[in-house]
């Protein structure tokens, strides 16, 4: 019978690096992506859900997103934003940091007017 303070337990030792070889350095961390861009394709892919039928409808996203139904109503109110806008949103052709400055609650102000019009005043001011 062993005693237990005679069993051997493995140790991990770090590889030594080899001589005269640079260190490896980590990857450049991938640019932050604005939380805007991430909520508008989110709210495009959630439309396309519910347009094939694999949810019935906005309520049943909410429960499945662990969100309240006025939070996801909020999301998807991004896809009514001018075509344009949403490209501008999506693909980054808008300054980014022009897109970090608006904050979602001055997006959801732009989306309120229902005409694409006054919407692509109100992007092209910066209100």
């Amino acid at each position: 019978m062993k005693d237990r303070c005679e069993d051997e337990i493995p140790l991990k030792w770090p590889a030594r690096q080899a001589a005269g070889r640079p260190k490896k350095t980590a990857a450049p961390a991938p640019p932050r992506i604005p939380r805007i861009t991430r909520l508008m394709a989110l709210a495009i892919k959630f439309q396309e859900m519910v347009d094939r039928g694999e949810v019935r409808d906005y309520a049943e996203l909410a429960r499945l997103g662990f969100v309240s139904r006025a939070r996801l109503t909020q999301i998807m109110n991004l896809t009514l934003l001018a075509p344009d806008i949403q490209e501008e949103v999506l693909f980054g052709l808008a300054d980014e940091h022009c897109l970090m400055d608006r904050g979602e609650a001055t997006i959801r102000r732009i989306v309120s007017f229902t005409l694409w019009s006054d919407q692509r005043y109100r992007w092209g001011s910066r209100q």
